[in-house]
């Protein structure tokens, strides 16, 4: 028996065409793990955000719930409220620029994404470390009540 030819497929005997090789299943499993590779880089969750101009006057955080030096993500709106300096707020879009995953938390200073490690900057968005490139999209906000609100 070759090692080419699973066993009892050397042809199907009413069409005389050959049979499933070892080669054939091992070329389509290694396709098929390459496309689920392919696949965890690309972008995660990001459907149904709204764009923030529909936003226009939504409560996005209570301003009690963003710390000084950190943020708050909303996973609702896909933004993220942060706060560099007591009082001063700002917003940004939660999706990161290099593979669209949604960053999923705000530490040390750091808007942070689970998929490739890049960080943004509370203060501004921008990126503290890579891969990602671009800063994050900043969208205008104020304080209404006890609210962080899209102006």
């Amino acid at each position: 028996m070759s090692d080419d030819v699973t066993p009892g497929a050397d042809a199907a005997p009413e069409t005389g065409k050959p049979g499933t090789t070892r080669r054939t299943v091992l070329c389509g499993a290694g396709a098929a793990g390459a496309v689920a590779a392919l696949a965890a880089c690309g972008p995660k969750d990001n459907t149904g955000a709204k764009p923030a101009s529909d936003l226009r006057g939504t409560e996005i955080v209570k301003a009690a719930d963003v710390p000084v030096g950190g943020g708050k993500i909303d996973k609702a709106t896909k933004l993220v409220v942060t706060q560099p300096t007591a009082g001063q707020y700002r917003a940004f879009d939660a999706t990161c620029t290099h593979q669209g995953c949604l960053t999923d938390r705000v530490t040390g200073g750091l808007i942070q994404c689970p998929c490739h490690g890049s960080e943004f900057r509370v203060a501004d968005g921008t990126v503290a470390r890579g891969p990602a490139k671009k800063k994050l999209t900043e969208y205008p906000v104020q304080l209404k009540g006890d609210g962080i609100v899209v102006a």
